[in-house]
């Protein structure tokens, strides 16, 4: 009997392959080892093509994150979450490099320019593929600032945003101390929009900075350097004081605010919800606390509480006094980042899965980077492509 075509068992294989999970890029790289046969589907672009659509959002694969503005830059590594090497970061001719955002395969970080230079810039680096663009920053003075990284692909699924055109947001309060300024960086123009400003013609601003002097005597309203969230062309961020919410209208070119649905709560952070509209994860005594923002068919918007999760039975502390942070959001995957005395830990909000990411560490801003990760970039590229396949 004839052995079967090698298109069959390649299918075959193929409908295997499909099934190893995304969150383990250990399992498709050892795959591509076990023969010359397999490392050919591994690597043909039409598998991964159905991977990522059989899968649907890329998986987590490693961690960046932001301190506090006083505690300086972190460390230079890019935790892997996986049991793959841990990614080398780019670079600096200078202090530490800061990280701000990751997002749509890519992450921003702000270094120093060139041997020599004394200003700053942006670097927009692609891990997986290694691509890295240098982007100059906005000329705003500013005295703190946020920004994001987010794909500008018409229609795309950002479920493999490698290449193509991106924008970079960026948001700060003036050095003044008393506008919030936005601006946002096309790689399609090479240029940055007309800055924006929100403060003397913004009557909720102008009452929110009464409140909070009011209520701190002394403290403004100063943009709180955490990641944003990005709903389309809206880039939502906070403020310092109050938890008070700023959206970014990219298509009007114009900031707003937005009330918080609680003000009396600590370790807040920004997410992405699965219907897409703009969450609010809090902690209030030793509990989780998640809204979510619904807008009606008549355009009124209210927040709806949608979960809450008892941390003490779930999340390992070391000091039972120690109060757990909530540290950041993984979008696509309805997961949030809890920080402990014991380590980083992401919990799952459907299923409840907890799991430790990295040690105990000073977690401020958690920037998750989430790519599928295939064996199909550099030498194993080569090696499927060579004659004697």
């Amino acid at each position: 009997m004839a052995p079967p075509p090698t298109e069959l068992i390649d299918d075959v294989t193929a409908e295997i392959l499909l099934r190893l999970p995304p969150d383990e890029p250990e399992h498709l790289f050892r795959a591509a080892l076990v023969c010359k046969p397999w490392l050919r589907v591994l690597c043909n672009p039409d598998f991964r093509r159905r991977y990522r659509a059989f899968h649907g959002a890329p998986p987590l694969v490693g961690l960046l994150h932001r301190l506090q503005v006083l505690q300086g830059s972190p460390a230079d590594r890019f935790a892997s979450t996986t049991k793959m090497p841990d990614f080398p970061r780019p670079s600096s001719h200078g202090p530490h490099a800061v990280p701000l955002d990751c997002r749509h395969g890519r992450a921003l970080i702000q270094m120093w320019g060139s041997v020599g230079e004394t200003r700053l810039v942006y670097l927009v680096w692609d891990p997986v593929t290694g691509d890295r663009r240098v982007v100059p920053m906005p000329d705003i003075d500013w005295v703190i600032q946020t920004a994001a990284v987010f794909c500008a692909a018409d229609g795309c699924d950002h479920l493999d945003c490698h290449g193509g055109p991106f924008r970079v947001a960026f948001m700060a309060t003036d050095d003044d101390g008393v506008h919030v300024k936005a601006s946002v960086y096309s790689s399609e123009t090479g240029v940055w929009s007309t800055p924006v400003s929100l403060g003397s013609d913004c009557e909720c601003y102008v009452k929110h900075v009464e409140d909070v002097i009011r209520e701190h005597g002394y403290h403004l309203p100063y943009v709180h350097p955490r990641r944003v969230a990005v709903i389309g062309d809206e880039i939502y961020f906070t403020l310092r004081e109050n938890h008070a919410i700023v959206k970014y209208d990219g298509g009007n070119n114009c900031l707003s605010m937005i009330n918080p649905p609680s003000h009396s709560v600590y370790g807040i952070t920004l997410m992405v919800m699965d219907d897409s509209s703009l969450g609010f994860a809090c902690i209030e005594g030793s509990s989780l606390y998640v809204w979510s923002r619904k807008v009606n068919s008549e355009g009124a918007a209210e927040w709806v509480q949608c979960r809450v999760i008892e941390l003490k039975t779930i999340v390992p502390v070391v000091d039972p006094g120690h109060v757990p942070l909530v540290v950041g959001s993984a979008e696509g995957v309805g997961a949030v980042f809890i920080s402990t005395d014991a380590g980083l830990f992401i919990i799952e909000l459907k299923s409840g899965r907890v799991r430790k990411v990295d040690g105990p560490g000073d977690y401020f801003s958690v920037l998750p980077y989430m790519s599928f990760y295939t064996p199909d970039r550099g030498r194993l590229l080569s090696l499927a492509r060579a004659d004697d396949l």
